[in-house]
């Protein structure tokens, strides 16, 4: 036995972990920005675990509204009954989603991927309703990522992530993403006319698709594969004319961005406002909708969609009487308990103005202050772009400045600077591929929005050092 094969086995254990070759701290307590491990090393969690938590570790009340909804009744399947706390909290979220889905529905999931599928099932469905039964194509963007499941690679542009299964998936087109650090047309105007010619793309998808679009999957900010990449003046606005005049549904995949995460209830609000014209016809949300507390993630469905599938097409296209039974469902859907978190979260940001508290375009709130540090890495030889919007924030690092040529692959410089901030005692989260979906490093910076000032800027000094040591 080799020498390698022999510290492999090591690391082995019961659970079957993301990789064996390295070792995993155990996580025991965590209270506000901070986790504990066991051997009592306190971390500062920098990047919410994965944009997760949102509201901070180790809140009383949520784990007490578990509880109590735990005590009263555990579970039920969604075929036989409903629940008081999933009927409440609906209407809450349809209300924290704004105007555009009044009179829409809310169908719970355990999470971001199982949200996602599920949000294809009813685009096709809803087509299907309308006596559109041709639609079936679900285009969507390269450097995605949508999830793990195979529905939702199939739409992800992550190439890394998808590569393997790419045999199993079922391939639809995937267009161009807007990434104005690295743009592929002319940005002198400040990417006004590069958002229009990234729109154009999704028109041309469409087409030929020859009437079999049914829907368009987004992100309103990269997630992790580009990290936090906001859209270019115009092109949200382009892409969701461009949507309604095909007949194509408006998919917002919010399971990062959204629950406040930004800097408003949902990020597309920063491009999008409340017009019904504009609006996405499907929402899909998770991670921040429970903090992290229970695994949870929803489907909020506008009137126009539900509708469809509950009384049927009023515009004379299809059936006037819909099936009335969307074709889905999951064990866990609405599952009592990690709705009685989500409602308990929502309450705790509602009530500590926590949305307002991630916004970066505010005075004197975390958004800010997090905005304001970052930027100050941009002296770095190695940092090439800072960018972001609220509490979603990414550091992209480049081995030549001036050509923004990156680091080789292989070199995986955005682990390294992981691991230097790993030993420092704060947690990011590193990723590749943002170039080309092999090249290209960066970090997400996402913290929980009940960081302070001053926290943020003992976490940057970290970052910097860290940045600096893998150098």
């Amino acid at each position: 036995m080799t020498e390698s094969t022999t510290a492999q086995q090591a690391l082995r254990t019961p659970v079957l972990r993301r990789s064996f070759r390295k070792a995993f701290p155990a996580a025991v307590r965590g209270e506000g920005v901070y986790v504990w491990d066991a051997d009592g090393k306190r971390y500062l969690d920098f990047s919410a675990s994965a944009a997760v938590n949102f509201i901070g570790h180790g809140v009383r009340e949520i784990s007490d509204a578990m509880a109590e909804q735990a005590r009263q009744l555990e579970f039920v399947h969604t075929s036989q009954f409903t629940t008081p706390v999933a009927e409440e909290f609906a209407q809450e979220l349809l209300a924290f989603a704004g105007e555009r889905f009044r009179g829409g529905a809310v169908y719970f999931t355990c999470g971001g991927s199982e949200s996602v599928e599920t949000a294809l099932k009813l685009t096709r469905q809803y087509q299907v309703e309308i006596g559109q039964p041709r639609r079936h194509q679900i285009l969507s963007r390269n450097q995605s990522y949508h999830g793990s499941t195979l529905g939702a690679l199939a739409v992800s542009g992550n190439k890394k992530r998808r590569e393997i299964y790419r045999p199993m998936v079922r391939e639809f087109e995937h267009i161009g993403m807007p990434y104005c650090y690295r743009c592929a047309f002319d940005c002198t105007d400040g990417c006004r006319n590069c958002g229009q010619q990234y729109a154009a793309e999704l028109e041309r998808a469409i087409e030929v698709a020859n009437g079999e679009a049914a829907g368009f999957i987004f992100e309103p900010m990269s997630g992790a594969t580009l990290g936090a990449v906001a859209p270019p003046v115009g092109y949200l606005e382009n892409v969701a004319e461009i949507c309604r005049r095909h007949g194509v549904l408006l998919i917002a995949d919010e399971v990062m961005t959204g629950m406040g995460r930004t800097g408003r209830n949902f990020a597309v609000e920063h491009w999008l406002g409340q017009a019904d014209n504009a609006a996405p016809d499907i929402l899909v949300t998770a991670k921040g909708l429970s903090s992290g507390y229970a695994p949870l993630g929803a489907v909020i469905g506008s009137k126009k969609v539900v509708d469809a599938i509950a009384v049927g097409s009023e515009g004379g296209q299809g059936p006037h009487t819909g099936s009335a039974a969307f074709l889905h469902g999951f064990t866990y859907n609405a599952h009592p308990v990690s709705v009685a978190a989500g409602r308990a979260v929502l309450r705790r940001v509602q009530s500590l103005n926590l949305v307002q508290a991630a916004d970066s375009n505010g005075e004197g709130t975390a958004g800010v202050a997090l905005k304001n540090a970052l930027e100050t890495l941009r002296d770095l030889d190695r940092v090439g772009d800072v960018r972001g919007l609220g509490l979603l924030w990414a550091v992209e690092f480049v081995a030549d400045k001036k050509s923004k040529a990156p680091f080789p692959p292989e070199k995986n410089f955005a682990g390294l600077v992981g691991q230097a901030c790993l030993r420092r005692g704060l947690l990011v989260y590193p990723m590749q591929g943002c170039v080309d979906g092999v090249a290209g490093d960066h970090l997400l910076i996402a913290p929980p929005a009940v960081i302070t000032a001053e926290q943020i800027g003992w976490a940057v000094e970290q970052l910097r050092a860290a940045i600096k040591e893998s150098t």
